[in-house]
């Protein structure tokens, strides 16, 4: 029985856009039995590469295992791995509140302004608001609005972007696929 204690890493998997990718990438997680806590699939700095930041808890023995599994992907053209302090990263929150909530005086108000959040938009209905930052602090917004009623919320995957300075294109040329 495996005792080490899991580790939270951010994955980040650069790959060519090839339709069922996400799929072949997914399953190599499924058979793994490792829960994915955090997918964001978005455009590189390289045109036609797109980047999978994806977000596991996983035993640090595993994780290089892991990182070759993906690249063995005929599409996956490098994949990279980190712990916290080895990147900046954000998420997103949106909140739908009754606008009534912030007529009814300024507490609401006062919540979103000692959150840093920020009003993306007001409706008769309903008011939107944005909160940027990590986990922990999307949640903590959330708890201390939810006495005043959240008609929705949302929260974004993790965007990440890695520390150390060797460029993506680095690594491309490296393996050939850049000249």
């Amino acid at each position: 029985m495996n005792t080490e204690a899991k580790k939270q890493y951010t994955i980040s998997v650069f790959t060519e856009d090839k339709i069922g990718l996400l799929n072949r990438i997914t399953i190599i997680f499924t058979r793994r039995k490792i829960n994915v806590e955090s997918l964001t699939v978005s455009e590189s700095e390289t045109k036609g590469i797109f980047r999978f930041t994806i977000v596991i808890e996983l035993e640090p023995s595993n994780i290089e295992k892991l990182r070759g599994q993906l690249e063995k992907q005929v599409e996956v053209l490098k994949a990279f791995y980190y712990q916290d302090h080895d990147i900046v990263y954000q998420e997103i929150g949106l909140y739908k509140i009754s606008t009534s909530e912030f007529v009814n005086g300024d507490k609401v108000e006062n919540i979103i302004r000692k959150n840093n959040a920020r009003i993306l938009r007001i409706e008769p209905d309903y008011t939107i608001v944005e909160k940027t930052g990590h986990e922990e602090e999307t949640r903590a917004l959330f708890e201390e609005l939810e006495p005043h009623g959240i008609l929705s919320f949302v929260r974004s995957g993790r965007v990440a972007i890695a520390k150390p300075m060797k460029r993506l294109h680095v690594y491309l040329k490296e393996i050939g696929k850049l000249d």
